[in-house]
Parts: C-alpha cells; sequence; structure tokens
C-alpha cells in the first residue's frame, strides 16, 4: 500500500488544519469548556462548507463519496485541535445508513446529513458493559408496524443535539440497528460529566420508543462489527492528532525549560523519552493509516488491521500522555498549562468503541480463524 498522501488527501488535511486553527484555537476550546451547547454553530457551518459531513456518504445523496482515509485524515487534526462537534459520530452513522440503510430511510436522511443541517450519533455503549456485541442488553421488540426499545446508552456522542440516534439494540436476540428520532416519545438524554472536556457525552433512556419497521437497518452483528472496527479506526485517527500535538508541546517544553545552566532537552535521559513518544506516535500513525486504506479496499485482513490499530493506539495514546505529564513536571497537571486538556481527551481515547484488552481479545479470536495462522 502506499501511504504518500494524494494532492487531493493533502490539501483536505492542510483545510481542515487551517480552518480549525483559525476558527477554532486553543482559546476557543477552553471558552467551550463550561458550556452545554454539544456543538459552536458557526464552527459547525465554516466546516458544512468544507464539506465535512458528507465527506464520506455518496454522491447522489450530496456528499462527496470519499472513503474511510479521507475521514481520518480529518478526524486526525480534529484530535490534534481538540476540536468539538459531531463530524465523527455523524460519518459513523452515515456510513452505516448508505451502507444498510433501506432506500427511503436514505433518501429522507442522508442528503440533511451531507448539507449538515442536522447530525446523528451512535447509541451502541451500554453502563458496566463492554465496548463489544457481547455488551448489548438493550432490546428491541416486534409491535404491529412498529418495533418498541427499551434500554440505556451510555457515552453518547453529541446527544444533546443530535436529530438522529443509531441505536443497537437486540431483536429476538440478535443485534440489530434502528434509527431513531431524538425528540420521539420515551427518549431523554441527559448530559454525563466525563473527564474529558473538550467533547461532549450523553445518557440516553430509552423507553418504550416506538420506530417504524423500516428505520431498522439491513443485516445484524456482521455488519454492526465492521462499523464497529471503522468507528475505532476514527478513535484511533483523533488519538493521533492528540498524541501528535502532546509531542510538539513536550519538545517545545524541554527546548525552553532551563536546569542546571541548560535545556532538559539536551539530557539524554530526556531525548530517550522523547524518542520514545515518538515512536510511539509513528506506530500508531502506521497502523491506522493501514487499517483505514483495509477498510476502503475491502481486503480479507481489514476486520485484523482494525483490532491491531485500536489496540496498539489505546495503549500507545496512554504511554504518549504519561511521558508528556513527566517531562512537563507539575505545571502539566494545572489548568493554565494547555496539555491537560490534551491529557483529557487521550484518556477517554483510550477507551473509546473499546479498549485494548477489548481489542486485543478479538484480534487473539479472528487469528485463531485465520487459514493463515494454522
Amino acid at each position: 500500500m502506499d501511504f504518500e498522501l494524494s494532492e487531493e488527501q493533502g490539501m483536505l488535511r492542510a483545510a481542515s488544519r487551517e480552518l480549525l486553527s483559525d476558527r477554532a484555537p486553543i482559546e476557543h476550546v477552553r471558552a467551550w469548556t463550561d458550556r452545554d451547547e454539544d456543538v459552536d454553530p458557526e464552527v459547525w457551518r465554516l466546516t458544512a462548507g468544507l464539506g465535512w459531513p458528507g465527506l464520506g456518504l455518496p454522491e447522489e445523496y450530496g456528499g462527496a463519496g470519499q472513503g474511510l482515509v479521507e475521514l481520518a485524515l480529518v478526524a486526525q487534526e480534529m484530535g490534534r485541535a481538540l476540536g468539538r462537534g459531531p463530524f465523527a459520530p455523524t460519518a459513523i452513522v452515515g456510513r452505516a445508513l448508505a451502507a444498510a440503510g433501506p432506500p427511503e430511510l436514505r433518501a429522507a436522511v442522508l442528503p440533511a446529513l451531507a448539507a449538515g443541517s442536522g447530525w446523528a450519533t451512535w447509541a451502541f455503549a451500554e453502563p458496566r458493559a463492554p465496548w463489544s456485541l457481547d455488551g448489548i442488553r438493550a432490546t428491541a421488540r416486534a409491535d404491529r408496524d412498529a418495533i418498541v426499545l427499551d434500554g440505556v446508552k451510555t457515552a453518547v456522542q453529541d446527544a444533546g443535539g443530535a436529530r438522529w440516534l443509531l441505536v443497537t439494540a437486540r431483536h429476538d436476540g440478535v443485534p440489530a440497528s434502528f434509527l431513531v428520532d431524538r425528540s420521539a416519545p420515551g427518549v431523554a438524554v441527559r448530559r454525563q460529566q466525563t473527564l474529558d472536556l473538550t467533547r461532549s457525552f450523553h445518557e440516553v433512556r430509552l423507553e418504550g420508543v416506538r420506530v417504524p419497521s423500516a428505520h431498522r437497518l439491513v443485516g445484524g452483528p456482521t455488519e454492526i462489527q465492521r462499523l464497529l472496527d471503522e468507528a475505532s479506526v476514527l478513535r484511533c485517527a483523533d488519538a493521533l492528532g492528540v498524541m501528535e500535538r502532546m509531542l510538539e508541546l513536550t519538545v517545545e517544553h524541554t527546548k525552553a525549560r532551563v536546569q542546571f545552566g541548560r535545556p532538559i532537552g539536551t539530557f539524554q535521559a530526556v531525548k530517550h523519552a522523547c524518542a520514545d513518544m515518538a515512536l510511539l506516535v509513528h506506530g500508531t500513525r502506521a497502523a491506522t493509516s493501514y487499517a483505514a486504506m483495509a477498510a476502503d479496499a475491502g481486503a480479507d485482513d481489514a476486520a485484523r488491521a482494525a483490532c491491531a490499530a485500536a489496540s496498539y493506539t489505546a495503549a500507545g495514546t496512554g504511554e504518549v500522555a504519561a511521558r508528556a505529564l513527566q517531562l512537563h513536571g507539575g505545571i502539566g497537571f494545572t489548568w493554565e498549562h494547555d496539555l491537560h486538556l490534551h491529557l483529557r481527551r487521550a484518556r477517554a481515547d483510550s477507551v473509546l468503541y473499546g479498549d485494548a484488552a477489548v481489542h486485543r481479545d478479538r484480534l487473539c479470536t479472528l487469528l485463531r480463524r485465520s487459514p493463515a495462522s494454522a
């Protein structure tokens, strides 16, 4: 595979970085940490102008028809800038609808997602349960011409202002996904207090929520697991951006911080620590890029690549954050320094869509099933 970006991909990354640095700098991020709104409407409008919401959607619905690689480039810049907003969750739901939504549902929802006039998010994880298909306990039952949903979802990003929720529940004991109107009777959304101050996460309660049978997506566990893999790759891309920025902040600090009459960056032990951080960043970039390319190509090892990237990134993110904090010293803990916001986001990224243990366990299962491993 060719890991070099095409001219168009390079332009996408450059435009995304420029927009975020100009309209959502770190001062803007800090100003929004104590607000209740999920999204800055002006920044979201500008990103919609760049085509972010429809980047991965089919052209027939107003999208750009791009793949997971392009989505990952934007997600990486979002992580680097600590950007907030429903880009990633909307992209995930949009890919699910484009791949498995009934034609009428696609026609009704995808144009609005592509235009940025409404966003969607995936209600998958549940309290005190693993972020995997085995952790799904919410139920879906047929009632005449409708499906009735009951259950509790947690860590649902940007659900407060979302127009649609993609809810995964067990229907006749088998995981299935249903598109739910956020304003439907029986849907209750409560914002959660989380370590990450740069994004909004919510608890979603579903009590007797009725949705049309036509709002069920085609497919079952296989399709949902594939979507979970793609979501994990976008999470890796976000974490990569965070890791890159933590490394930059750390190198800048070690050049400026003087101890014993010389910058601490001149000490061999500090150089080694920074080199270890750089190795983890490069490894994460390689694993994430390969996983995104494998998914777009429909490669046989796409699932294994996603698990490898997710497990490596989840562990590496924590290590880079720990090294960055150690080399910054006590100032890294303080509110005044920007590092603590990156530390918080890094910690959240290490568990979203499954921590290292979840992905390592699945990777072992996939390897045992693979003929190549025999």
